[in-house]
């Protein structure tokens, strides 16, 4: 990424002022440019580039999300940072969820969680009200192969919001063949049921509609063979995980 002022400023993709997916009641999201992981199911390839994307600062996203301060706050919602991967803005987001703060807007991040734990990151998490956590995959060498890492950070990652109290949605991608191994499921499970914050899981289904992001780039989608997650594969995910 080049230089900028990351305390107050921001590469972002774009924004949706009434979502209703990314979090409880009607949320203000903002997609941050740049992603370290490379998920061969990803739908928005475009996010990558951490030099793409426009340049907002703090106060303007802040005066943004106020304007809809009266919308959002009576459905139970607030303000949602996803991607990309957010947290490679971290100094922003500090910056910006303490100005939510002082206006009691709730603050909630989308994340793969594969970050070390550092101080700062630690700050923004003691901002932050409800963290969605993308399980990529519950088992190393498959979450590697998947998205390119392994997956012992972001497991590091949701047990620090365990112990700390910082409540947390669990999401996971049903993908055909890939992330719906019944003995898989089941180690999720395991893995879910030893975290004490846990307020929802959420499983989304698998589908290839952002292809066309990456024949746009000349990319190879490397997942174009698997076929999309159906109704019955939720439910049957659903059933081993007991939910």
């Amino acid at each position: 990424m080049e230089q900028l002022d990351r305390k107050n400023y921001a590469r972002i993709h774009s924004i949706e002022t009434l979502g209703t997916v990314d979090g409880p009641g009607l949320r203000f999201v903002v997609f941050f440019q740049g992603c370290h992981l490379r998920c061969k199911y990803c739908h928005n390839r475009d996010t990558w580039d951490c030099n793409e994307g426009t340049v907002v600062s703090a106060d303007d996203i802040a005066q943004k999300v106020i304007r809809y301060k009266n919308f959002l706050l009576p459905s139970g919602g607030g303000f949602t940072a996803t991607g990309g991967e957010p947290l490679l803005q971290i100094p922003f987001l500090i910056t910006l969820f303490k100005k939510l703060k002082k206006e009691n807007i709730p603050t909630a991040i989308d994340t793969s969680g594969m970050f070390d734990l550092t101080d700062s990151l630690k700050k923004l998490l003691s901002l932050t009200d409800l963290v969605l956590l993308d399980i990529k995959h519950i088992k190393p060498e498959k979450c590697h192969d998947l998205v390119g890492f392994s997956n012992e950070k972001e497991l590091a990652f949701a047990k620090y919001l365990s112990d700390n109290n910082i409540p947390m949605w669990i999401r996971q991608v049903i993908i055909p063949g890939i992330t719906d191994d019944k003995e898989d499921l089941l180690l999720l499970k395991q893995f879910i049921s030893s975290l004490n914050t846990v307020q929802k899981i959420e499983l989304l289904p698998y589908h290839n509609l952002g292809i066309y992001k990456w024949e746009k780039l000349n990319l190879e989608y490397k997942l174009k063979d698997v076929a999309n997650a159906t109704e019955e594969d939720v439910i049957r995910a659903k059933k081993i995980l007991g939910i």
